[in-house]
């Protein structure tokens, strides 16, 4: 049976909402009723739940929620409010008596004038309210909100338009949103310096709530480059292990690695499992099935192009390249040798990440990735083709900045089937099958993105 619960999200990040719920549900085994109409552009939400205590389960852990109340009434105006609040007093019945309360009125867009608020707690008094009036540690505090129209970069006076709202609502509140305060605490400003590729800490948060990452479970970044995502899936309790091309990033100038140092920093050091430096296509994996969820970042070339073993072919007539000395020889310059690299294509990455989750990822395990993308040329059909057998998408959630914008995907390996180790040869991805058959010679937006992006994602100039 479900209870409508009243939901004030913090208004960014609004296509990430219902994805972050329903994976705290899922990892906490109980489920949300989302009404097929919702509008997740705006920060008053109902939607069902079956009881107080997974209110404050969601409450406490994702990063978008500000609030949770027990749902009881919503209007165009009070008139509208108080009709509908009226014919439901066994809402509140149990808390007549004895029970210390107060009531709290606020706003969204707004600041209500101090007097109006007391009228509105005056207009309520039918309820009838015995107890004690609390202000600071009341045993029931009810809650009136107010939602105006986002006037955003726009000049008011104080109180312009003050009880000129979009819509009222009233309910009981079960629990504060305790952690969106972890924006700040994993704030990259309040870390020491050690590498120029960080994620913002509210994303990091959101990525680690898509892997449900808890204690107990093991989570590989493939791309850890400063670490952004193992703090904030470390903070949650699970054990982390990453890995990158280039070991710079993880270690800093310090003899201890960079990504330890800030690990410690936050109290998570603990739960570090290793870090090492390899070539995901050259991995070192020889067994499958080892963790819980994948986490990561691909590089897509805006800051740091990625990169993978091998030479970069020669153009023709150019100089042939000098025979290389045998490691049983000592090198010329007494240096170590360096491997060479070459670029590695966007999306033939994320093709290859998918093939590498379904082999490393134990059934039911997830991959939380970003795919950047061209806003004007994404189709959906962009992510299903580059999903194996077995392998689905739970959730696609874009982050807009306008012209471009990076898309979290969320994929979990529906199938307890092994698989072997991915060849990640060129013709990887040819030999496997897409999920999707019907557009096989189909383009994705995010191919070539690095170019695209540096040409300002001029079509006529990358076209030709």
């Amino acid at each position: 049976m479900y209870t409508p619960y009243l939901f004030q999200f913090a208004q960014v990040h609004e296509e990430f909402r219902i994805p972050e719920l329903l994976s705290i549900a899922e990892l906490h085994s109980f489920t949300v009723q989302i009404p097929e109409d919702i509008d997740v552009t705006r920060p008053f939400v109902v939607l069902g739940l079956e009881s107080d205590d997974h209110a404050r389960l969601l409450a406490k852990r994702c990063i978008l929620i500000k609030s949770i109340c027990e749902f009881y009434a919503r209007g165009k105006n009070y008139d509208e409010l108080h009709a509908t609040t009226r014919t439901m007093p066994s809402k509140w019945a149990r808390f007549v008596e004895d029970a210390s309360f107060k009531m709290n009125v606020t706003a969204y867009n707004h600041t209500i004038p101090q007097t109006r608020a007391r009228d509105v707690v005056e207009d309520f008094s039918y309820m009838g309210m015995l107890g004690r009036i609390d202000l600071k540690n009341p045993e029931v505090t009810f809650v009136c909100y107010e939602e105006y129209v986002d006037k955003h970069g726009t000049t008011r006076d104080k109180h312009e338009g003050d009880g000129e709202f979009r819509e009222v609502f009233l309910g009981r509140l079960i629990e504060e949103g305790t952690a969106r305060p972890l924006a700040k605490t994993y704030d990259v400003k309040k870390r020491k310096y050690f590498g120029n590729t960080s994620m913002d800490a509210e994303i990091s948060l959101l990525m680690a709530n898509q892997t449900l990452a808890s204690p107990g479970k093991v989570i590989y970044d493939p791309f850890v480059g400063t670490g952004s995502m193992a703090y904030t899936t470390a903070h949650f309790g699970a054990f982390v292990f990453g890995s990158d091309i280039d070991g710079r990033q993880m270690r800093g100038k310090e003899k201890v690695p960079g990504i330890i140092r800030a690990a410690a920093h936050y109290g998570v050091d603990k739960r570090i499992v290793d870090l090492c430096t390899f070539d995901v296509t050259q991995n070192p994996w020889r067994c499958g099935e080892m963790f819980d969820a994948i986490i990561t970042d691909p590089p897509y070339g805006v800051r740091a192009g990625a990169k993978r073993l091998g030479r970069k072919p020669r153009p023709p007539g150019s100089t042939p390249r000098p025979a290389v000395t045998p490691p049983s020889q000592p090198r010329p310059d007494d240096q170590p040798y360096i491997p060479p690299t070459k670029p590695y294509e966007l999306s033939a990455l994320a093709t290859d990440l998918i093939l590498l989750a379904r082999y490393l990822l134990k059934p039911n395990g997830r991959l939380v990735f970003f795919l950047p993308t061209v806003t004007d040329e994404y189709e959906e059909v962009d992510v299903q083709t580059m999903l194996c057998e077995g392998m689905e998408v739970v959730a696609n959630s874009l982050q807009d900045f306008g012209s471009w914008g990076r898309r979290l995907i969320t994929i979990r390996k529906t199938t307890s089937e092994k698989y072997e180790p991915p060849s990640f040869k060129p013709t990887s991805t040819s030999r496997e099958s897409p999920k999707d058959s019907d557009a096989p010679d189909h383009v994705p937006a995010h191919k070539d993105f690095r170019m695209k992006y540096f040409k300002k994602f001029n079509k006529d100039e990358y076209d030709t």
